[in-house]
């Protein structure tokens, strides 16, 4: 390795010292291109999203579009909340899987709305509630 920045670019450290100190050459450094595979609106649906693609080893950089409401204010950023971003040779595959998250947490988050309004409506129908806890001992 050369320095750049010296005239007649003398030698750094050469190619058989970096080996000896187990130290990837320049071009032999991870090129992986990352890019946007989803975002998600809070650090829950993040953390979900991450977990996801931990399981399927998709590696993953999950990064916050804005530190707090303040930045909206002051810096016009109205970036997601978070960013995951994955290889690009990943991305399709870890798309898919976001968007079939977000469809299971839609379908769940229905079906709770869905229990809620048959529980108020046995309410207003004069149905005293079902007490589902165990017994207290």
């Amino acid at each position: 390795m050369n320095c750049t920045d010296c005239p007649n670019h003398p030698p750094l450290v050469s190619a058989e010292e970096m080996r000896e100190r187990r130290l990837p050459l320049p071009h032999e450094l991870d090129k992986h291109r990352f890019v946007r595979a989803g975002i998600a609106d809070d650090p829950v649906t993040a953390q979900v999203f991450a977990d996801v693609l931990d399981e399927q080893r998709i590696p993953l950089i999950v990064r916050p579009g804005r530190s707090g409401v303040v930045d909206e204010l002051t810096t016009g950023n109205l970036l997601p909340w978070w960013e995951l971003l994955v290889p690009d040779t990943d991305q399709v595959r870890a798309a898919v899987l976001l968007e079939e998250v977000k469809i299971q947490e839609l379908a769940t988050a229905d079906e709770a709305g869905r229990a809620a309004e048959e529980e108020e409506r046995e309410g207003e129908l004069g149905h005293p509630p079902v007490d589902t806890a165990p017994p207290a001992h």
